[in-house]
């Protein structure tokens, strides 16, 4: 099982370092009450809550009703009553949140309807979020809401990323390093060549390669280690890579 690097953005209560992945923790709880699973599951909801919204919109729900749907969807998960019907041989974090919501949009939504916003249960706060502003901003491309997930979902594991990445530049008195090589990380082409950036920095251009190359390879660590979180094993990591890659080109 993949040991994940050292995580100071590690949800509290979970370990820096852990020989299993957060959905293997929670599959390993099954129905049964633990804190450490607990844990796990409300960060990777937290982290990944707007591929599931964009989902319920691109269903054709108005924004109220996909703002009940989606908090009532993840009050329940949070009560644990669909843990237990996760099925281990299905491996993806996200395979399991996105089924579990088509089940719940089609057998639960008369029944939400009739308790108060979100069940009485608040994940978080829709103003905060700007769920609909996103929604809004995404382009009018066709995409069937099974896409408009993968595709959200993607996005959302390259912020989650890039949030990290960026906290431990800035930590270590490199952000605006950080800032300028940023757009790059992703593509080798760069629209500004090394020395108009090293000039800029004042560094030579010798140690911006330097810096690039090792900001890439912390980059694929981190990506490795955040999809981690999100599969039962390692030997699911790099297709979920390929999967990502293709989500995002598609």
């Amino acid at each position: 099982m993949l040991r994940s690097q050292p995580d100071s953005q590690s949800p509290p209560g979970l370990p820096r370092e852990f020989t299993t992945t957060h959905w293997s923790v929670i599959l390993l709880a099954g129905s049964a009450s633990s804190e450490e699973a607990d844990t796990a599951l409300e960060h990777l909801c937290r982290t990944y809550w707007y591929p599931l919204y964009a989902y319920v919109r691109r269903q054709g729900h108005s924004v109220d009703d996909a703002q009940d749907l989606t908090q009532s969807f993840f009050a329940r998960l949070l009560e644990r009553k669909h843990l237990s019907l996760a099925d281990p041989q299905r491996g993806r974090f996200r395979t399991f949140l996105l089924s579990s919501l088509k089940n719940f949009l089609i057998n639960e939504w008369e029944k939400s309807c009739s308790l108060k916003r979100g069940g009485g249960h608040v994940f978080f706060s829709w103003n905060e979020q700007d769920a609909e502003g996103r929604y809004l901003a995404e382009p009018i491309d066709g995409l069937t809401p099974d896409r408009i997930y993968e595709k959200r979902w993607a996005v959302a594991l390259l912020d989650q990323v890039m949030t990290r990445l960026r906290e431990q530049y800035t930590a270590n008195g490199k952000g605006q390093l950080f800032d300028a090589l940023k757009p790059y990380v992703w593509d080798d082409v760069m629209a500004e060549g090394y020395d108009s950036i090293s000039a800029r920095l004042g560094m030579s251009e010798g140690s911006l390669r330097v810096a690039m190359h090792r900001l890439r390879e912390s980059f694929r660590e981190l990506l490795r280690a955040e999809i981690a979180c999100t599969v039962q094993s390692s030997a699911e990591i790099d297709d979920e890579l390929r999967q990502l890659v293709a989500a995002l080109r598609n």
